[in-house]
């Protein structure tokens, strides 16, 4: 269970918020589009689709309200590490962790928001599989999940650890808001199950929507010379099935 002491201080929104647009805005160009569909206050899950090392940065600085992402703890290393916890991000290990689960928990409690890259890993960014995770967040919590579709991070045939040149386009769009609860009587790893059925379809569902707004397709997966991945659920795969 997380303690109060883990979790990431408001006052690392006031430095970073700024850091965040010049991202978006000056070293990129970044089309936002469905800001309105963010509920100004309560708890919010962001869930994203994940083809580029830029896509949490990106959303973060494109979202109307600050946020606390979810990022694999390889990252937390050195100068980007100390940036990252700075910054109020949250370590993950992808191979199942109840304890950044539960600092995401304690955040929305707060009436906070968390980013969540659903997929886990770097791919199409289709939405093809998304892990349970996000699911217990918006149950537990009961925190409104917006799907968050990110576009021209990674483009063609370019490969997963590519960074692309300053001015690239970028797009993010923040879909309609969906929430999802355990219904009487089911137990919590069928709820979960669904709710993430129902997360997956609805981020999957606006990432098309966006790909048709903006003309910006999905990169290729794999791109050429990479091995293809299998589908793993990461992220946050160890889920507390039965807490609710």
């Amino acid at each position: 269970m997380a303690t109060r002491k883990q979790l990431p201080s408001a006052w690392t929104r006031v430095w970073s918020r700024p850091v965040g647009w010049f991202l978006d805005h000056v070293i990129y160009r970044t089309t936002v589009a469905g800001k309105g569909n963010v509920p100004a206050a309560g708890p919010v899950v962001f869930a994203a689709n994940h083809i580029s090392f830029l896509d949490g940065p990106v959303m973060f600085g494109a979202s109307p309200r600050p946020m606390h992402i979810l990022v694999k703890k390889e990252m937390f290393k050195g100068l980007l590490g100390s940036v990252l916890r700075g910054s109020g991000q949250i370590p993950v290990d992808r191979a199942g962790d109840r304890t950044a689960l539960h600092i995401g928990k304690q955040l929305l409690d707060d009436g906070r928001c968390v980013g969540i890259l659903p997929e886990g890993t770097r791919g199409s960014g289709a939405a093809e599989s998304i892990s349970n995770g996000v699911a217990w967040l918006a149950i537990n919590s009961g925190a409104t999940v917006i799907p968050v579709a990110i576009l021209g991070t990674r483009q063609g045939d370019e490969h997963r650890d590519h960074i692309p040149k300053p001015r690239r386009k970028l797009h993010v769009s923040f879909g309609e808001p969906i929430t999802v609860k355990r219904r009487k009587g089911e137990p919590g790893r069928v709820s979960m199950d669904r709710a993430a059925a129902e997360i997956r379809e609805a981020l999957a569902g606006h990432v098309q929507d966006a790909i048709r707004a903006t003309g910006q397709g999905l990169p290729q997966d794999p791109a050429p010379g990479e091995p293809t991945p299998q589908h793993r659920h990461t992220a946050v795969a160890g889920t507390p099935a039965d807490h609710h």
